[in-house]
C-alpha cells in the first residue's frame, strides 16, 4: 500500500514526526490541523496538502492516520457530522495510532467494515526524536490481508512491527505496556522520594540504579529529566498517562481482574494532574511526589 494518498490526523509531539516520514518515503500526504497550525505547515512547505475536515480528508485518501489523545476523540473524528464516515469513499483504511479504549475499538471496526472500509489499531511507542528518525515501534491489530496491505506504510515511521492479532489487540497490547511503563515512572517517583527523605541523594541513588540490572531506556529518559532538568527528554503529558490507566482499569474490570498495581499507579497520576500537573510531563511526578512527602530531589 506504499505509494498512495494518505491522510493524517493529530500532528503533535508524534504525529508530525510520523507523517513526515510518511512524505519524504514516497506518498502524498493530506494532513489537517487542529489548534496549532504550525506541523502543518511544516509539512506544506515539504509538499503536503491539506484538508479542512475528516469527511473530506476519508474522500481523497487510500488511508487515514489518527494520532490523537483518546476514544472520544477518535469516536468524534469518525462519526460527527464532519466525520470519516461522513465522507469515506469504500476501501479507506483507517489506521488508529492513539492509545485508546479497546471496546470503543471494537465498535468503531464494526461501524467502518459496514461502511466498506477497514480499520486497523496501531498504537505507537517511542519518543518524539524517534517518530522524526522513523524508529518508533508499532503494535498492530488487524486480520493477516489487512495486515500485509498496510505495513508498509507503517514501516515508513516504524522500525519495529508487530502484529499482535486481529483488530481491538493492538490497543489491548499498548495498554499493557503503558501499565508497565507508567507502573515504573510512580515507583522511581516514590523511590526517589523516599531516598531524598533518608538521606540518599538523587546522585547516589542514579550511580546505584543506573549502573544495576533495574537499568533500562525508559529509566534513562526519566532520569534525564531528575538529574539534568531536561523537560524534552520524555514528552509524555501526565493527563495522558492518567487516562492511560484509566483505560487499563477499565480492561481489567472487564476482564474480572484485580488490577491493584495498576490503581496505585493511576493514582499518582491522578493527584498530580488535580493538583494542576496535567500538563507536564511524566518524569515531572518525581518532584510532585517528593514535595508531597516534604522532600525535594534537588
Amino acid at each position: 500500500m506504499s505509494g498512495k494518498t494518505v491522510g493524517f490526523i493529530g500532528l503533535g509531539y508524534m504525529g508530525e514526526g510520523m507523517a513526515t516520514n510518511l512524505l519524504k518515503k514516497g506518498n502524498a500526504l493530506i494532513g489537517m490541523a487542529h489548534r496549532n497550525r504550525e506541523p502543518l505547515e511544516r509539512l506544506i512547505a515539504l509538499g503536503a496538502g491539506e484538508a479542512k475536515t475528516a469527511a473530506e480528508m476519508a474522500g481523497r485518501c487510500d488511508a487515514i492516520f489518527l494520532c490523537v489523545t483518546g476514544s472520544p476523540q477518535i469516536e468524534a473524528l469518525v462519526r460527527g457530522a464532519d466525520g470519516i464516515l461522513a465522507g469515506m469513499k469504500p476501501g479507506l483504511v483507517v489506521i488508529d495510532c492513539s492509545t485508546a479504549e479497546p471496546t470503543s475499538t471494537d465498535v468503531l471496526a464494526r461501524e467502518i467494515e459496514a461502511a466498506g472500509g477497514r480499520f486497523v489499531d496501531a498504537p505507537l511507542g517511542g519518543t518524539p526524536a524517534g517518530a522524526m528518525a522513523g524508529t518508533l515501534q508499532a503494535l498492530v491489530g488487524a486480520d493477516d490481508e489487512t495486515f500485509a496491505a498496510v505495513e508498509p506504510l507503517i514501516a515508513c515511521w516504524a522500525a519495529t512491527i508487530v502484529h499482535v492479532g486481529p483488530v481491538g489487540t493492538g490497543h489491548r497490547m499498548k495498554l499493557i505496556n503503558n501499565f508497565i511503563s507508567l507502573g515504573y515512572a510512580a515507583l522511581y517517583a516514590e523511590a526517589l522520594a523516599l531516598s531524598a527523605k533518608v538521606g540518599i541523594s538523587k546522585d547516589v541513588f542514579h550511580s546505584v540504579i543506573g549502573q544495576g540490572r533495574m537499568r533500562s531506556g525508559f529509566y534513562d529518559t526519566f532520569m534525564k529529566w531528575v538529574m539534568e532538568r531536561d523537560e524534552n527528554a520524555h514528552r509524555f503529558t501526565v493527563s495522558n498517562a492518567y487516562k492511560d490507566l484509566r483505560y487499563l482499569g477499565a480492561m481489567a474490570d472487564a476482564a474480572g481482574i484485580a488490577n491493584p498495581l495498576g490503581a496505585a499507579s493511576k493514582n499518582s497520576f491522578a493527584a498530580f494532574a488535580a493538583a494542576g500537573g496535567a500538563e507536564k510531563f511524566v518524569p515531572m511526578l518525581a518532584d510532585f511526589i517528593a514535595a508531597a512527602n516534604g522532600t525535594k530531589l534537588d
